[in-house]
């Protein structure tokens, strides 16, 4: 397919812009001048409802220059090239690969697709930045991992609460020893199911890769790898209606328990599911519960708000008991934002605290879960990643 030629937009990747960022598809920003950055060549594929909030942020970093879009139905992302004045539209990766030239691929397909697509680009010599998971199964995301170090590129997977403010102080008050001897965490994730698409619900979808994977970024990212887990899973609504196929039958967990040792003694429980009533939906703005909680024997750490829409962090210890709020500044993090500093990295060679290790442990965690609640068995992990993160 011929492209069709368009113009091209970028953005500033400053504090105010990142902040400006969640809010673009309603305030218009025009980014300040930059030093002429280097531009990574991006293409994206996938211009379903995620592209809405990456794309805004894309467009806008002045590392990143947008080059083409692709999606299986070219209607969407002809759509979102008018938008966001992108020059070529592709209705599949092959066509996408062949086309524009460019550097670095942004994967927003439904989560089944990840694995084959991570592949193709990375066999063809681009970087990755994909939604996730990075792929199914542990080997085939190490087998990604081995193909991008033989290629010398680079490979990222979302999500990158690893990233926030939030995230960082909570690591900083473990490292200091604020919580004394660590013992027990509890995270949650959950709200009544999306209701776009069928892909969230059959297999190799589930509660665990779309809403457990921010919790377990988060804690094995505070709390260390984990070396085995415990889990039961669920599927307590096993048909739904869905936009995109109407009346469908759930082939994974919409409900599911994971309880994991991360030795030392510390053990941790996530659970997620899409049958959680939720008066705030999808929306982190409002949620100001603890959705992570880190007990010790000196003292206690909540995260107010979703990880990936973190409000800030409440600590009481036995010297200060009563909870007091830390960690209340966004400081320009915004969970959009992880493939535009994927190419940051690209063009300027600084490093996230994201990881594919780390990504790819979070993959075995679910896989392990999915093992464990078949079998009845506790399950041993064998990947892990380095760690403490250190900013």
């Amino acid at each position: 397919m011929n492209p069709t030629v368009l113009s091209l937009s970028r953005r500033d990747f400053t504090k105010t812009a990142l902040l400006a960022g969640a809010a673009v598809a309603t305030v218009p920003f025009v980014a300040p001048a930059a030093a002429n950055p280097r531009r990574i060549r991006t293409g994206v594929i996938g211009c379903g409802s995620v592209s809405n909030s990456y794309l805004p942020v894309l467009t806008r970093s002045p590392f990143v220059e947008v080059v083409s879009l692709c999606d299986l139905k070219p209607e969407r992302a002809r759509q979102q090239a008018d938008r966001f004045k992108v020059g070529a539209v592709y209705p599949h990766v092959e066509a996408l690969l062949a086309g524009v030239p460019f550097d670095l691929l942004v994967d927003l397909t439904d989560m089944q697709a990840h694995e084959q697509i991570n592949r193709r680009a990375l066999e063809a010599g681009k970087h990755v930045w994909s939604e996730k998971p990075i792929a199914n199964t542990l080997a085939a995301g190490q087998e990604l991992l081995r193909l991008a170090q033989s290629k010398g590129t680079r490979l990222w997977g979302a999500p990158i609460t690893v990233q926030s403010p939030q995230f960082a102080f909570m690591a900083r008050q473990l490292r200091a020893g604020a919580l004394g001897r660590v013992a027990a965490a509890h995270a949650f994730y959950g709200h009544e199911g999306p209701s776009w698409s069928a892909f969230f619900y059959e297999k190799l979808g589930g509660s665990m890769p779309d809403l457990a994977v921010y919790n377990l970024t988060s804690l094995t990212g505070l709390l260390g790898p984990v070396q085995r887990l415990t889990a039961l899973l669920s599927i307590v609504t096993p048909e739904r209606t869905v936009d995109d196929k109407g009346k469908i039958q759930v082939a994974e967990e919409d409900n599911a328990m994971l309880l994991m040792d991360h030795g030392q003694g510390v053990l941790s429980h996530v659970q997620s599911g899409f049958n959680y009533f939720n008066p705030h939906g999808h929306d982190g703005k409002n949620e100001h519960r603890h959705t992570i909680q880190i007990t010790g024997s000196h003292g206690y750490l909540g995260l107010v708000g979703y990880d990936w829409e973190p409000q800030g962090v409440e600590l009481a210890t036995h010297d200060q008991p009563k909870l007091v709020r830390h960690a209340t500044d966004a400081q320009g993090y915004i969970w959009q934002q992880g493939a535009a500093l994927a190419a940051e990295c690209l063009a300027t060679g600084k490093e996230l605290l994201v990881t594919p290790e780390q990504a790819l442990h979070v993959l075995e965690i679910i896989t392990a879960a999915r093992e464990s609640a078949a079998t009845g068995r506790r399950v041993e992990l064998k990947s892990t990643f380095k760690w403490p993160l250190v900013a």
